[in-house]
């Protein structure tokens, strides 16, 4: 079997968990190749992605590795019988590696805690705040190409309601919605469609406002915690200007899951209708759309 040329998230990440027991049991490569009957660059391959392992071989490893744990081991024994094959699939050509990579792993993961400094999380954006966005993003792209990727993401944004329903909590800036990356009247639209998604079970939003007296230290950069069947194979999705990074070390988990509750504790109520109208994130809404409304608002 030829080594892949292109070697997606889901499989790179399934031969670092690989490594990552092989280390923790302190096998030499070597005899762990030995054991299992293959070649020392095989493992290497394996373990860097660039070819398939099956799950015979996979259950191999975990065995001389001295791996107890079923859960995880049948978890990558999953990650390693994916096709890798879903809807993102039509989208190869035209979308880059990172945000394929993206879709399958909104695809499987159980929960979702996104933090957005500037913009409305892009699995709640209506489709005018979408071709606003990468309007001004790419303004010399053909109309039919900024259809292309608004199509995606709506296409995205169904793993929200399709079974099983993922949880879905978003913490978002009460900056995000005075930018004027959008005009006001998709402005109106896209806070009116936030109070609707609301409404969902498995939705939390939470607005975080100017007003909070403690603003807990996190990246500059928006994030989205994924999490998967096994707490081992969680993932976190770090939006960067040129190229997004997926990390899946466990100190970089627990850093930005204690960032993300600190975000979650000084945000307004969620943005629902079981408070009262003017108080929490619902309120705070409402308030911008009356002023959006009557022309008042300093922001889109």
């Amino acid at each position: 079997m030829g080594l892949r040329s292109n070697v997606s998230q889901r499989q790179r990440r399934l031969g670092q968990e690989l490594r990552k027991l092989r280390e923790a049991a302190g096998v030499p490569r070597s005899e762990v190749c030995r054991r299992i009957g293959i070649h020392t660059p095989h493992l290497s391959n394996i373990e860097a992605g660039r070819t398939a392992c099956s799950e015979a071989r996979l259950r191999a490893l975990a065995d001389v590795y001295g791996c107890t744990n079923k859960a995880l081991i049948d978890a990558l024994a999953e990650m390693s019988n994916a096709s890798g094959k879903g809807w993102w699939t039509a989208y190869a050509k035209s979308m880059e590696a990172r945000v394929i990579d993206l879709a399958e792993l909104e695809h499987s993961a159980t929960a979702h805690r996104s933090f957005e400094w500037l913009y409305v999380p892009g699995l709640l954006q209506t489709p005018d705040y979408m071709r606003c966005l990468f309007t001004r993003t790419s303004p010399a792209a053909p109309v039919e190409v900024i259809e292309e990727y608004v199509n995606f993401r709506l296409r995205r944004q169904q793993v929200l309601v399709e079974e099983p329903l993922p949880a879905y909590h978003a913490v978002i800036h009460e900056a995000a919605f005075h930018m004027k990356f959008v005009d006001r009247e998709v402005m109106l639209g896209q806070l009116e469609y936030l109070v609707q998604l609301a409404q969902f079970p498995n939705i939390t939003i939470q607005v975080l406002p100017f007003s909070a007296d403690a603003h807990p230290a996190t990246p500059g950069a928006p994030y989205t915690l994924l999490d998967a069947g096994v707490a081992e194979l969680c993932t976190v999705h770090v939006e960067q200007p040129v190229a997004s990074v997926f990390l899946g070390d466990s100190t970089h988990i627990d850093r930005f899951a204690t960032d993300f509750s600190r975000l979650s504790s000084v945000s307004l109520a969620s943005l629902d209708l079981t408070g009262h109208l003017g108080e929490g994130s619902l309120g705070l809404v409402h308030h911008l759309l009356y002023l959006m409304k009557e022309g008042k608002h300093a922001g889109p």
